[in-house]
């Protein structure tokens, strides 16, 4: 779920509040899905709230994807989590629906 993110120069004390009640219930701006790319052996994903220091995190929503991490071939090099993008390492397959939901830390 998103959170409410205030403008700079927001002075409603109900939208701040709401914005502080929503980031602490859990809600956050720094998720989204990816399907990993066929027959190559990374994928970029493009994410503006991804920073260099940032922790990507991983739930597999098929079982294609299930099996990528059990196999332990997929991680995100270090040095691929960039300000604004990262990149997943992972099995270079022709199988389709890789697909994660992840979430940026940091």
């Amino acid at each position: 779920m998103t959170v409410y993110v205030p403008g700079i120069s927001e002075t409603d004390p109900k939208k701040q509040n709401l914005s502080l009640q929503q980031l602490g219930a859990g809600r956050s701006n720094a998720f989204g899905t990816v399907t990993l790319t066929v027959n190559v052996a990374a994928t970029v994903v493009t994410d503006k709230n991804c920073a260099t220091g940032s922790v990507i995190l991983f739930m597999p929503t098929t079982a294609n994807a299930a099996a990528e991490i059990g196999n332990g071939t997929m991680y995100v090099p270090t040095a691929t989590i960039l300000n604004g993008s990262f990149s997943i390492t992972h099995a270079n397959a022709a199988t389709t629906g890789r697909t994660f939901l992840y979430a940026i830390h940091g």
